[in-house]
This record gives structure tokens, C-alpha cells and sequence, in this order.
């Protein structure tokens, strides 16, 4: 039978306890008390080893599966989410009455390699990927393999960074033109692999993905470091050498470092909070963060667009909240010298987009290459004359911390 450890409270009366253990389908090697005390005395007898604590129980007996025996009141929704996400992150099944969680099945990769995942959509995860991706490839052969829920039905790389021209073109022969591989392949530079993916587990699993056959087509172009790129809260199939989190500080702190979000905490070297902006109250969330990482790294992202704009009027379109516009407006004024007519962070809602493109007139659309951005802005424009312009994000320290040394650091540990 499978090797277990049992989680158990002290509100159950351990003759009861005991009988459980002989009677599930498992080989209980230990037990380990949760909390509780109304019924547990101190000569209870439980037939297997008690262990004081988790960590320790997991090192010295070796379970191939943790079974939680535990109940209400010692454990809440909240408490046992935390311990699952422990469980996880130690490699074993998180198992109960009436649930399962299984840690994501991560395929070996023979070369250094790092994974940016996030905590969910909209967190800036491609920012961070590409901002790293152009930092790597200074020194380095570079990679990327880039999943998304809009990726090709085969892998495939884009060699040269694509243009809004090559952009359109895939549009209109019905592809999905802003695909996270285009975006990454067309802002960093570097040969980027395009899978695919479809649903997303609790810890990040995915259904159905063709980023094996990326991972070996990556390989196959013998780089120096592979940057895999998550989509959305779903994790590369594949075991990274190390691994960053991207989170965005405006999320509800309960959220994204509680459920199984704490796992992708726990497995992570590096927590990069984007949108880390003045007087959000992003330091809650760094604190919380930092007691399940490593290092926290908090981040703001503004606009970078990747030609010459200055002296021009400009519109910008992105999936900004409409709280930053004003603020992605003053950047884009004061850094690159142009008179902002609009912001727009409608590109995933296009008859919104529509709308407001009906009122917008520019010598320049500054797209973000998300969502709508060729199919709908890029489309606009050209009819209308006006020049196409894609647009990235410089990502800035927020409080004085070193993201580059880090992601250096990171990638020095993998190449190690």
C-alpha cells in the first residue's frame, strides 16, 4: 500500500483515529497533530509514530501521500489550503474526505532554464518575461517558450521579431495576432517557441499542452539559457531550473499568497510584485509574501514605446485599469515627449474599443500587443493612415531593490 502521513486533531478521541488508520487504504507510517486539545490526553496511542513537525515528518518518514484526518474547528478552508500548499511544494498529494490536490507533473529539462509564472491574468507576467529575456540575452543564447491559451497547434518559432505588418498578415488569415510568443518574440528579440495550452488546476496544472514538444524544439536550437513563460495561473509542465513569481500588487492580498497561491510562493526563488505604485499599500503584500519566498521584489511598469514617438500626438491603448491612465499619460508625456490624446485600457473588450476608437484621432496608436491590439486598433489605423506603434514596459524598482542582479542571479544558479 501507498506510504502515508496522516494529519490528525486532538478533537478527535484517538481510539476513533486509530481504527481510521487500520481501516483506509493506505500504510501509515506517522501521524502528525494539527491542533486540538479537547479530547487528546497524554497517553493516547494512535498505533503510529507522532511527529511534531510537518517538515520533519515528511524528511524522516518518506510518505508518498500526506492524508489530512483533520476537521473543523482545528482547521478552517484557510488553514488547510496553507498546509496543502506545503504538501505541494514538497512534491506529494494533498489528500481528505472529499477532495484531492495533486502537485503539477513537471517534465525534466536537460538545460539551464528559468519559469515565470504568475498569480493569474493582467499581472504583467509577459512584461517581466520580456524585460528578462533582453536582459539575459546581453551574455547569453536565449530562448523563450512562451504557452498561451492562443498559441499555435504546433510550436513554433518566431525568429525574427515580428512586425506590425507580419502581425496584421497573421490576423487576417484568422491567428490570433498578440499570442504571448509574438509579444515576447517581438519585444525582446529573442527566438521565441509559441505553444499552447487549455485549462488551468488549483496548483497550476494544465489540461492538454503542447510545451513538451516546444521544450524539445527550444533545445533543439542549443541556447545558452531557456526562459519558459507562463500563461496566466497555469505552470510550464516542465521542472525550471529556478523559477520567478509575478504578482500584481493591486490583488487582494488574501488571494494571491492564500489558496493554492501559496504554493506558487513556496516554489518560487524570486516574487516580483508589479504595479507596486505610491500610496497602493503594496508593502502588506510584500510581507506577506516574503514568508513564503525568498526575495521580493517590488516593480512598477511603465509604457516604452519601441520607435521614436517624440513631438507626435499619440493615442495609447493597453489593459491598464483606468485608475493608472492619467499616470501611463504623464510618463508617456514627460519621457517621450508626445501629446497624449487618449488612454485606453479596453483592448480585451472590443466593442468598448470600438467605440472609443470612433472618437480617436492621432498621428500615432500606441498598442500594447495584447487582446484586440492588431485585429482591432492596428486594423483601425491603417485605414485611417495613422501609424502603428507597438509598445513594452520599462519595469522600475520600487523601492530601490536590484531586479536585474536578481534575475542575473538567478540564471547565474541555473547555468551552475
Amino acid at each position: 500500500m501507498t506510504r502515508a502521513l496522516a494529519l490528525i486533531d486532538g478533537e478527535h478521541y484517538a481510539p476513533v483515529v486509530r481504527a481510521a488508520l487500520a481501516e483506509l487504504p493506505y500504510d501509515f507510517v506517522a501521524a502528525h497533530v494539527v491542533g486540538g486539545t479537547e479530547k487528546l490526553r497524554d497517553a493516547s496511542d494512535y498505533g503510529v509514530a507522532l511527529a511534531g513537525d510537518l517538515d520533519d515528518a515528511l524528511a524522516e518518514h518518506r510518505p508518498e501521500v500526506v492524508v489530512d484526518l483533520s476537521d473543523e474547528p482545528v482547521l478552517g478552508p484557510r488553514e488547510r489550503f496553507r498546509l496543502a500548499s506545503r504538501v505541494l511544494a514538497a512534491g506529494l498529494p494533498y489528500v481528505g474526505a472529499d477532495f484531492r490536490f495533486d502537485p503539477p507533473e513537471l517534465e525534466p529539462f536537460p538545460l539551464p532554464s528559468i519559469g515565470i509564472v504568475g498569480t493569474g491574468k493582467r499581472v504583467g507576467k509577459t512584461e517581466i518575461t520580456a524585460h528578462a529575456a533582453r536582459l539575459y540575452a546581453r551574455e547569453r543564447k536565449v530562448v523563450v517558450v512562451a504557452m498561451g491559451r492562443g498559441g499555435p497547434p504546433e510550436p513554433e518559432v518566431a525568429r525574427v521579431a515580428p512586425d506590425v505588418d507580419a502581425l496584421l498578415e497573421l490576423s487576417r488569415a484568422g491567428r490570433h495576432a498578440a499570442s504571448d510568443y509574438l509579444e515576447t518574440a517581438a519585444l525582446a528579440g529573442v527566438e521565441t517557441v509559441g505553444c499552447r495550452r487549455c485549462g488551468g488546476g488549483l496548483a497550476g496544472s494544465v489540461s492538454v499542452s503542447n510545451v513538451h514538444a516546444g521544450a524539445r524544439l527550444a533545445a533543439a536550437l542549443e541556447p545558452d539559457l531557456v526562459v519558459f513563460d507562463g500563461s496566466g495561473a497555469a505552470i510550464p509542465p516542465v521542472a525550471t531550473s529556478r523559477r520567478v513569481l509575478v504578482v500584481n500588487a493591486g490583488q487582494d492580498p488574501e488571494v494571491v499568497t492564500g489558496y493554492l497561491n501559496g504554493f506558487r510562493h513556496l516554489i518560487s526563488d524570486l516574487v516580483v510584485l508589479t504595479m507596486a505604485e505610491a500610496g497602493s499599500g503594496w508593502e502588506t503584500l510584500r510581507e506577506r509574501a516574503a514568508e513564503l519566498a525568498p526575495k521580493v521584489v517590488p516593480v512598477t511598469l511603465r509604457p516604452r514605446p519601441v520607435q521614436d514617438v517624440r513631438g507626435r500626438s499619440v493615442a495609447f491603448f493597453s489593459t491598464a485599469p483606468a485608475a493608472a491612465h492619467a499616470l501611463l499619460a504623464d510618463h508617456l508625456r514627460e519621457t517621450h515627449g508626445v501629446e497624449v490624446v487618449h488612454v485606453s485600457g479596453s483592448l480585451a473588450d472590443r466593442p468598448l474599443l470600438r467605440e472609443e476608437l470612433e472618437r480617436v484621432e492621432a498621428d500615432v496608436y500606441l498598442v500594447e500587443l495584447k487582446a484586440a491590439a492588431i485585429d482591432v486598433v492596428a486594423e483601425t489605423a491603417r485605414e485611417r493612415g495613422a501609424e502603428v506603434v507597438l509598445t513594452g514596459s520599462d519595469v522600475v524598482a520600487a523601492d530601490g531593490s536590484d531586479l536585474d542582479a536578481e534575475l542575473l542571479r538567478l540564471a547565474a544558479e541555473a547555468s551552475a
